[in-house]
């Protein structure tokens, strides 16, 4: 990767209704005074999938291989990273220390594979704060489940 990489600030925040359940993701990119909002939904899953799917869409929605500063309130994402549980959970086989298989391996598996073309840097967020980014990710992830469900009322 060349010296002149671009830097991206990425945000983002998954939403889950009951857990299972109905879930939204989002993602708030910032380069160069730009700002990209995206998000989704899906109809049955859980907080931690919803987080996951909210960094890997973040990432995916960048055109080329970036240095790229990750907020995240989720402990899950964060720590899997820092605290190098992602290395230990590969190199068991994807089983976690008491044996049992990681979650979520599918999610993991593709972070991996595209976090491989940038430079990220984890940080964690406190959530539910004065974060102005990380709460416009909330919003938009809990606005998915909202529009989404609103529509196919479970009755």
């Amino acid at each position: 990767m060349s010296n002149n990489i671009d830097v991206v600030e990425i945000y983002t925040d998954g939403a889950c209704s009951g857990n299972p359940g109905p879930g939204g993701w989002a993602a708030v990119l910032l380069y160069k005074g730009t700002k990209k909002e995206i998000s989704g939904f899906e109809e049955n899953t859980t907080n931690n999938r919803m987080e996951l799917k909210a960094v890997i869409e973040g990432l995916k929605a960048l055109k080329r291989p970036c240095k790229v500063n990750l907020y995240s309130d989720s402990s899950y994402v964060i720590n899997a990273f820092k605290e190098g549980w992602l290395e230990k959970w590969q190199k068991n086989n994807w089983l976690k220390s008491d044996k049992t298989p990681v979650e979520n391996q599918d999610l993991w598996k593709e972070l991996l594979e595209i976090s491989k073309n940038h430079q990220v840097n984890w940080i964690k967020v406190k959530g539910h704060a004065d974060n102005e980014y990380n709460n416009l990710c909330d919003r938009l992830a809990t606005e998915q489940i909202k529009r989404n469900t609103r529509q196919n009322p479970k009755e």
